[in-house]
C-alpha cells in the first residue's frame, strides 16, 4: 500500500475530531429524541462476525479469507452466533473502462464472487468494504461517483454486509453520502447490512437510523487499554465516548464502538474479558478482529462465551449503560427481554476491589429475591435479596445475570 495512503495518514483527522466530541457534548446529543425510523429491517440484533482489518490490515488475500471462513464454521463461532466474514480495505483492483470496480487479481485469483460463494457454502454470510470518498483509507478506489455501480456489483457478487468508510471525502456531507449509498443498495435488490464507518464526527446517531444498520461512534480502536495513540483510541476511551449514546441504539440500528481486539496480544486476558463484556452489554456489534483460525484457549473462552453473547443478542435490543460511577469503580446495567438485568461490576483501578450493586439501582424493589448467575464463572450463585457484591480484579469485571 503506498505510504501516502496508509490509514494513519489518511485518518489523522479522525482522532482529533473524535476526541473533540467530549463526554459533555455526547450527553447533549443523547438528550435529543432518537430518530424514529429504521433503515431496511435488517440487523434486528447486533451483527456478529469477523473483519480482516485489526489483524491483517492490507495484508489480505483469498486464502486468508477462506481460512477464516473454515475456522468460523468449525471452531464453535458459527454455533455461537457469528455469521459474517468481512473483507476490509485493500481487496480492490482498478475500475474498468465502464467505471465498474474490479478486484486485485493477484490477491484474489478466483474472484470475489467465488470467494463469496465459498463463504455462503459454509452457512455464513459475506461482507466487503468501500469508502464514501474518491479513495479508500488504503488508497484504493472509493465509491464516490460510482455508488450505484458498486452496489450493483456487490449484489451480483452475493455481498451481505457493506462497511462504508470516510476517507478522502473532502467537504462532502456525511448524511448525503450515506443516504446515497443506502439508496444504491436498496436499488441493487439484495439484503445488505449497511455499516457506516464515519467515526462519529457528524453525530450519525442523530440521523442514521433511517439510513443504515450501525454507525461508528468514535475513531478507530487500537489494541491498547486506554488513551489516544496516533489516530486511534484505546478501549476505555472508546467506552466513555460510546456509553452516553445508549438512547439511540435498538433493533436494526446500533451504536458501533468499532471491532473487537480480543486475542491480538496488546491487552491482558482480564482486560480482553472486560472489553468483550462491555461491548456485549452496550449491544455493540461483536465483530472479531483477530486470527480466528489460530486462537489460544483464553481467547476462545472469551469469544465463545455464550452466556455473555446472549446478553448482547437479547431480543429487547436495549443498549446497557453505566448506572453508577465511583471513580475507578463502576456499575453497568442492561435491561433484558425476560425482565432480568445483565450487570457488570467494573474496576478500572490498579488493585482488586469489592464492588456492589443494590436492587433499587436496577429498578427492582429492595426486598426482591432474584437468581444471580455469574456469566464468566458460568455458575449460579443462588437467590439473593436486595444487593449483590463481589471482589473485582484490577481492570476486570464481574458480569452477572439477575433474574427475579
Amino acid at each position: 500500500m503506498p505510504t501516502l495512503f496508509k490509514r494513519p495518514a489518511a485518518c489523522l483527522i479522525v482522532g482529533a475530531l473524535a476526541l473533540a466530541l467530549t463526554g459533555a457534548q455526547v450527553a447533549v446529543a443523547a438528550d435529543k429524541d432518537p430518530p424514529p425510523r429504521v433503515a431496511n429491517g435488517l440487523a434486528q440484533k447486533p451483527p456478529m462476525g469477523w473483519n480482516s482489518w485489526n489483524k491483517f490490515a492490507c495484508d489480505i488475500d483469498e486464502q486468508t479469507v477462506r481460512r477464516m471462513a473454515d475456522a468460523m464454521a468449525s471452531n464453535g463461532m458459527k454455533a455461537a452466533g457469528y455469521e459474517y466474514i468481512v473483507i476490509d480495505d485493500c481487496w480492490h483492483g482498478p475500475r474498468d473502462a465502464g467505471g465498474f470496480i474490479t478486484y486485485d487479481a493477484k490477491r484474489f485469483p478466483s474472484g470475489i464472487k467465488a470467494l463469496s460463494d465459498y463463504v455462503h457454502a459454509k452457512g455464513l454470510k459475506f461482507g466487503i468494504y468501500s469508502d464514501a470518498g474518491r479513495l479508500t483509507c488504503g488508497g484504493r478506489p472509493g465509491s464516490q461517483g460510482h455508488e450505484f455501480q458498486d452496489a450493483k456489483t456487490y449484489a451480483d457478487w452475493g455481498v451481505d454486509y457493506l462497511k462504508y468508510d470516510w476517507c478522502s471525502t473532502g467537504t462532502r456531507n456525511a448524511e448525503e453520502a450515506y443516504t446515497l449509498m443506502a439508496d444504491a443498495l436498496r436499488e441493487a435488490g439484495r439484503d445488505i447490512v449497511f455499516s457506516m464507518c464515519e467515526w462519529g464526527t457528524a453525530k450519525p446517531w442523530l440521523w442514521a437510523s433511517s439510513i443504515g444498520n450501525l454507525w461508528r461512534t468514535t475513531g478507530d480502536i487500537t489494541d491498547k487499554w486506554d488513551g489516544k495513540h496516533d489516530y486511534a483510541l484505546g478501549v476505555l476511551r472508546i467506552v466513555d465516548l460510546n456509553e452516553p449514546l445508549y438512547p439511540f441504539a435498538g433493533p436494526g440500528h446500533w451504536n458501533d464502538p468499532d471491532m473487537l481486539e480480543v486475542g491480538n496480544g496488546g491487552l491482558t486476558n482480564t482486560e480482553y474479558q472486560s472489553h468483550f463484556s462491555l461491548w456485549a452489554l452496550m449491544a455493540a456489534p461483536l465483530i472479531a478482529g483477530n486470527d480466528i483460525a489460530d486462537m489460544d484457549e483464553a481467547t476462545r473462552a472469551i469469544l465463545l462465551n455464550t452466556d455473555v453473547i446472549a446478553v448482547n443478542q437479547d431480543a429487547l435490543g436495549v443498549q446497557g449503560r453505566r448506572i453508577r460511577d465511583d471513580g475507578d469503580l463502576e456499575v453497568w446495567s442492561k435491561q433484558l427481554a425476560d425482565g432480568g438485568r445483565a450487570v457488570i461490576l467494573f474496576n478500572r483501578g490498579a488493585e482488586a476491589r469489592t464492588v456492589s450493586v443494590d436492587w433499587t439501582e436496577l429498578g427492582y424493589p429492595a426486598g426482591l429475591k432474584a437468581e444471580v448467575r455469574d456469566l464468566w464463572a458460568k455458575k449460579g450463585l443462588g437467590r439473593m435479596k436486595g444487593r449483590f457484591a463481589a471482589t473485582t480484579p484490577s481492570h476486570g469485571v464481574v458480569m452477572v445475570r439477575i433474574t427475579p
